[in-house]
């Protein structure tokens, strides 16, 4: 009997394994950077047939959402991915003592960092400092805090907003690559967090003068990212990797910038922060939900 069904389980296995391979080989065995300068270019056309098949194969591959845009109709593909909301679309949990997730999500790998080392997928775990860009101070501040891993897919809405009020201190950018982030990848790249494009925002929040950090994470068709709170004409990718002092005050639920397709934002925490315990790997979050406890708050059963 075990080998009657251990025979279709391995062929499903096997299947499985199969397309996994062929995921991955789509997405990362192309050359990543000419494929994502290409769509950037090509998504940009306003041209309405292009247009129009454009965000009709979108669609059909991805799903997409379009009914709380704030605009009924797009010139481009592009302007399709960073549609803003209309008022209203996410209603934003007001409570101070709630750190609310930055933007639509999946729940990916989260829980305390410990060792200097936090998890990119179960079993495989990547340096803080790394994904830093060397900034040992600053994994030495959120030592033993909690972390998030919140990953964007290619149908959701693209902006992220203010997890609470705060000032954003400063901004880095730093270079890497655009390996593709989702879970197939995740499992066979060691690192891939701290190997591709990124930026790493320093916030400090209103209430408890706590220290967040924001690592909103490129991939591959998706290494533009914009910051709007930066002075205008900010260009990034020009700064060689300096840190850039900032004095921008937002409110909870404010925007902060978009990425141009789909990606991933790690939020890091110092200690004293819990993550909802109603969440779990792979929960589908709206911006504006709850996402964490400031350190003090009540017992969940309590509010």
């Amino acid at each position: 009997m075990m080998t009657i069904v251990g025979a279709p389980l391995r062929r499903v296995l096997a299947r499985v394994g199969a397309q996994e391979d062929l995921n991955f080989l789509l997405t990362n065995r192309l050359p990543r950077r000419l494929a994502t300068r290409f769509m950037g270019w090509f998504s940009r056309i306003e041209q309405p047939l292009v247009r129009d098949v454009s965000i009709a194969t979108w669609r059909l591959f991805c799903d997409v959402d379009l009914s709380d845009a704030r605009d009924a109709g797009f010139p481009s593909l592009h302007a399709a991915f960073i549609r803003a909301l209309r008022p209203g679309a996410r209603p934003i949990a007001a409570d101070p003592t709630i750190l609310t997730s930055p933007s639509d999500a999946i729940l990916g790998a989260h829980g305390r960092i410990e060792a200097g080392r936090l998890f990119q997928i179960k079993g495989l775990s990547y340096r803080l400092a790394d994904l830093l860009g060397d900034d040992a101070d600053l994994a030495r501040a959120h030592e033993g805090g909690s972390y998030a891993t919140l990953r964007l897919t290619a149908g959701m809405y693209h902006r992220f907003h203010a997890p609470h009020d705060l000032q954003v201190e400063s901004v880095r950018h730093i270079w890497g690559d655009t390996w593709n982030v989702n879970p197939i990848a995740l499992k066979r790249v060691e690192g891939l967090f701290c190997r591709n494009e990124r930026a790493v925002l320093r916030l400090r929040l209103a209430t408890g003068g706590h220290a967040v950090s924001l690592v909103p994470v490129a991939a591959i068709l998706v290494a533009g990212l914009r910051l709007g709170f930066l002075p205008e004409g900010t260009a990034l990718r020009r700064t060689n990797g300096r840190r850039l002092p900032c004095s921008a005050h937002l409110r909870k639920g404010d925007e902060m910038g978009w990425f141009e397709h789909g990606s991933t934002i790690v939020v890091l925490t110092p200690p004293g922060f819990a993550l909802c315990p109603t969440l779990r790997e792979g929960a589908r979050l709206r911006m504006g939900e709850p996402l964490m406890y400031l350190p003090g708050a009540p017992e969940p059963h309590s509010r």
